[in-house]
């Protein structure tokens, strides 16, 4: 044998038996597969997520969609001058006092006048003009005495009139009504529906956007087809107005001065603890505060916005806090060495360099707890606000006072009224919280990310 051949390397192995440093052994197999089944579980439940809401928006949209369609009989009404104006002075005050019921026979005539307009009879359908009349919502009547008082120049004239049908009749263009089903309900008679069928074929009868879901204030059980959210929304508008104007403020502040200037002893971690401890207490617990503060011993009205954007107040600041103190603690402590070293005072430093650079955060915070307190319900139901209102609140400072409603509450009011067009009304009101709320935190990203700083 050669002194090459003694000395010559060993030949590696071959075949199955044969080892790689990226051959992975069984311990990485195993890891390997962990983490493909950790990946698996995330998807999973990212899946059942979207799924989840995929189902739940399709649910409120398909029953709340429809509310904002309204079925409408259009009518030409005859404003007689004997029962609107008997003395024929226009006299604004006697006209006032011709109630509701004195309108009704005016609606009957011009429904009689229509259908033999169309060639058609009430007998043909089994009807009679007390059925007829009942197609037409009930708050026709408050309608047509509107117009009058606002015009009483046009007593003695035929005018167009678009009025709200009945419950039941726009159910039927809904799908919520059917003829086997009108056989059982003493609301409807399947006459009736076939009426409602050949006013439509005549133009009289229609299905259009009704803007009076939005600016309609909310109705008796007995006129669903009238119920608006037009005083939720308002009074829903006040009370964030009173949010926004007492919580960014106080919540700032005391943020600033917790994060900024008070000394670390055992009285600030007091504070602390318990403003991080409010920020998860029951929204209930804030409306019964507020009932035994603002209302049993201070004596503000029940169901008033004051009361309702105070509670929301008290619950939306340890959000606030929270939020704004992160948002300074955000700040490099940089800044505040660079401009106390150039002569700037403690309070200079904090107002003029830490706060505009924590205001992005400060902002999306506040939004957010805006958000928040606007789908609260618990707090304000303790506090009167699922009060039955019709009136329309005035405008500030008078109208903050006045009573009110909001949005959830007017939700929870419809959704348990057993009309299902209240049920719809309900839907529609989620859609138009809903929106507000994407609204909202859409404006906390757009703000985060066209103010936001990174060191």
């Amino acid at each position: 044998m050669t002194d090459a051949t003694a000395n010559a390397a060993p030949a590696p192995k071959q075949g199955k038996h044969a080892g790689s440093l990226f051959d992975a052994d069984a311990r990485t197999k195993k890891r390997n597969a962990a983490e493909t089944r950790f990946r698996a579980y995330g998807l999973t439940a990212v899946g059942i997520g979207v799924a989840a809401l995929i189902m739940l928006m399709t649910s409120i949209l398909g029953q709340g969609l429809p509310a904002f369609n309204q079925t409408f009989i259009t009518l030409d009404v005859y404003l007689d001058e004997a029962k609107l104006d008997k003395n024929g002075t226009r006299d604004i005050e006697a006209i006032k006092k011709v109630s509701t019921f004195g309108y009704a026979p005016l609606i009957k005539n011009a429904m009689a006048a229509k259908v033999d307009e169309l060639g058609i009879s009430f007998e043909t359908f089994g009807v009679s003009g007390k059925d007829a009349e009942a197609m037409i919502s009930k708050e026709a009547a408050a309608q047509l005495r509107r117009f009058v008082i606002a015009h009483p120049d046009r007593i003695g004239d035929t005018v167009e009139f678009e009025f709200l049908a009945s419950g039941r009749i726009d159910g039927y263009y809904k799908g919520r009504v059917s003829m086997e089903s009108a056989e059982k309900d003493s609301n409807v008679t399947p006459g009736q529906l076939q009426l409602a069928d050949a006013l439509k074929e005549g133009g009289a009868l229609s299905t259009h956007f009704n803007w009076g879901f939005i600016t309609m204030a909310d109705a008796s059980e007995n006129r669903p087809e009238a119920a608006g959210i037009g005083v939720a929304m308002l009074g829903s508008l006040y009370m964030m107005i009173i949010v926004l104007c007492l919580a960014l403020p106080i919540g700032v502040a005391a943020s600033i001065y917790l994060e900024e200037f008070a000394p670390k002893n055992w009285i600030t971690d007091l504070i602390e603890v318990n403003i991080s401890n409010l920020a998860a207490v029951p929204s209930i617990v804030f409306g019964i505060l507020g009932l035994a503060i603002f209302i049993n011993y201070a004596g503000l009205p029940q169901s008033a916005p004051v009361v309702g954007g105070l509670v929301l107040t008290l619950m939306t600041l340890p959000t606030i806090i929270i939020s704004t103190r992160a948002s300074l603690k955000s700040v490099p402590p940089s800044i505040r060495d660079a401009a106390l070293g150039v002569g700037a005072s403690k309070m200079q430093s904090v107002f003029h360099h830490v706060l505009p650079l924590a205001a992005p955060g400060i902002l999306t915070g506040t939004i957010i707890g805006l958000a928040q307190a606007l789908g609260e319900t618990a707090p304000l139901m303790l506090i009167g606000m699922v009060a039955f209102v019709r009136e329309f609140p005035s405008a500030p400072p008078e109208g903050f006072f006045d009573p009110a409603s909001a949005l959830p509450v007017q939700v929870y009011n419809w959704t348990t009224r057993a009309d299902p067009a209240f049920v719809e009304r309900a839907s529609g009101a989620i859609i138009v919280l809903l929106i507000f709320l994407l609204c909202m935190n859409f404006l906390a990203i757009v703000l985060r990310r066209r103010f936001e700083r990174r060191w």
